[in-house]
């Protein structure tokens, strides 16, 4: 799947199926309204309109179902045909199973997408995570010729008119974003490391016009961040912090991502066990997704100042690693006794919120990270964890996390209660929790927000991504199309203002004008 291209047509034109094998994907009731004439010219002359009845005719989902309409050429597949209150209408997740299970091979393949135009934003990111970027299998090297997919949505219900040329270049970049954040995500240390992964952020700027600053070794220890430096210094690539800027005129509040890439993780002197520690070069996967989203945000216009953050540093085990019972001063100026070095991401991503409240003058400050495996306990391996102190956004993140397919549920956001597990009779704080039973995800975020305060008047969102950060050995992309939807209420792109719950709807045009110079998009 590493060489597949990707593309999306308002129509995919007329082929013999065994030239071009079809996908034909959706909820049953949507397949039945699909006119024959529609899907004529994909399927002739080797299906014909009784088969293609006839096979719908068998489509029991339980909770999905498919049948091949000829050979192994054409397919039909059923996605769940109702979903509860804490999925998204879209059956992501099904879709990229049903892709992954159901499309035919060939160099040239085609899938037909039948849904509501609601669900079109969330359907292109579900197709897009069946397709990761990375391999280093030696069969893939000896290919070279090049696979495409291309999709097309046919939308039923209401305003289901036909795919825009707009619409189709926003679910290019949303669903390249995506693949890029997996394939980084999926690519081990000894090709991701902090130099490259610095690369991979000097590429997204070089493309967009915009010149990182980082900030790096030595110099991170000079300007007092050391949260990052003292995780990162005993690795042989030194850690840094980078940033990437969007400033347009006419912006009404400044946003910031900070994003955790910890490009592997060993837990340092803590040292992670022979069965814990596989995986660990998916800890940079907060920090892969906002680059993504941060590429295709800007790609598609964005009318208010975006920070995106970049905390990255490998937790080494060598003569200089950080070690327990040291104490560390972060860039918050609060001193951190180390208590548990396995607990570094928070000490990172500490400094990543400091900074942006301190020199990029935030308003509203997200941070994503892959930061505690108590959370696929607390919410699943399908939905990230937030933890906000501001109650309308903790909706707004569960509301975006069904329009786009990213699944989201809250954790329990209680400083009062919880922040005394990090008490320290030598420092402000240990960085790890004294009872592991108290609601660990939830204290790791509440670690982070201590260095802005938990007064801070600003807007402050944690979205902990451990689990759906990877299905299986995978990497998915996660995050990507959650930032798109939560803040596609500033986009100028008008898909994305659909599918964000937050900004006003239904305004003129003249009405839009007027609210954007006299108030904030966001808050």
């Amino acid at each position: 799947m590493a060489n597949v291209q990707l593309e999306f047509q308002a129509s995919a034109g007329e082929a013999d199926p065994q030239s071009r094998p079809l996908l034909v994907l959706g909820q049953l009731h949507n397949l039945h309204r699909l006119p024959w004439a529609q899907l004529r010219g994909k399927l002739q002359p080797r299906v014909t309109e009784e088969t293609w009845q006839s096979a719908l005719s068998t489509l029991n989902p339980n909770p999905t179902d498919s049948c091949p309409l000829y050979l192994n050429y054409a397919t039909v597949a059923a996605l769940p045909s109702r979903v509860s209150r804490h999925n998204s209408p879209s059956a992501a997740q099904f879709i990229t199973r049903l892709v992954r299970n159901c499309l035919p091979g060939g160099a040239s393949r085609c899938i037909v997408m039948v849904c509501e135009r609601s669900e079109v934003f969330a359907s292109a990111c579900a197709l897009a995570r069946a397709f990761p970027l990375f391999t280093h299998r030696s069969s893939a090297s000896r290919r070279t010729e090049k696979k495409t997919v291309t999709v097309e949505f046919f939308l039923v219900g209401q305003n289901n008119g036909p795919i825009e040329v707009a619409t189709l270049k926003c679910l290019a970049s949303a669903t390249e974003g995506v693949r890029l954040a997996a394939r980084i995500v999926d690519t081990p240390c000894n090709e991701m490391n902090t130099d490259n992964f610095l690369e991979e952020i000097k590429k997204v700027g070089k493309d967009l016009g915009i010149t990182p600053t980082i900030i790096r070794d030595e110099e991170l220890k000079e300007r007092g961040f050391g949260g990052i430096y003292g995780v990162g210094k005993a690795a042989l690539h030194p850690p840094a912090l980078a940033v990437l800027s969007h400033t347009p005129d006419g912006a009404t509040q400044t946003i910031a991502w900070v994003g955790k890439g910890i490009v592997y993780d060993t837990g340092g002197l803590s040292i992670k066990g022979k069965t814990t520690m596989p995986g660990m070069k998916r800890d940079c996967g907060g920090a892969a997704a906002i680059l993504g989203a941060f590429k295709a945000t800007v790609k598609q216009g964005f009318k208010d100042n975006l920070h995106a953050v970049f905390c990255l540093a490998e937790n080494a085990v060598g003569p200089r690693a950080t070690r327990p019972d040291d104490i560390h001063v972060l860039y918050s100026g609060k001193t951190v006794e180390i208590n548990n070095t396995d607990a570094e991401g928070r000490l990172i991503l500490a400094d990543g919120v400091a900074y942006a409240c301190k020199d990029l003058g935030a308003d509203i400050i997200l941070d994503m990270a892959t930061l505690t495996g108590a959370q696929g306990i607390a919410t699943g391996k399908y939905h990230a964890a937030v933890l906000t102190n501001n109650e309308e956004w903790e909706k707004a993140c569960v509301k975006a996390g069904r329009n786009c397919g990213d699944l989201v549920h809250p954790l329990v956001y209680c400083p009062e209660l919880h922040f005394s597990e990090f008490t320290s009779a030598v420092a402000d704080m240990k960085n790890s929790v004294a009872d592991r039973d108290n609601t660990p995800s939830s204290c790791a975020g509440l670690f982070i927000a201590s260095h802005i305060g938990f007064d801070w008047p600003g807007v402050w969102v944690h979205v902990d991504i451990a689990a759906p950060v990877h299905a299986g050995e995978r990497a998915t992309g996660y995050g990507v199309a959650l930032l798109l939807s939560l803040f596609g209420g500033a986009s100028e792109d008008p898909l994305l203002n659909m599918v964000s719950p937050l900004g006003c709807d239904g305004d003129s045009p003249a009405e839009d004008m007027e609210r954007d110079s006299k108030r904030r998009r966001l808050v």
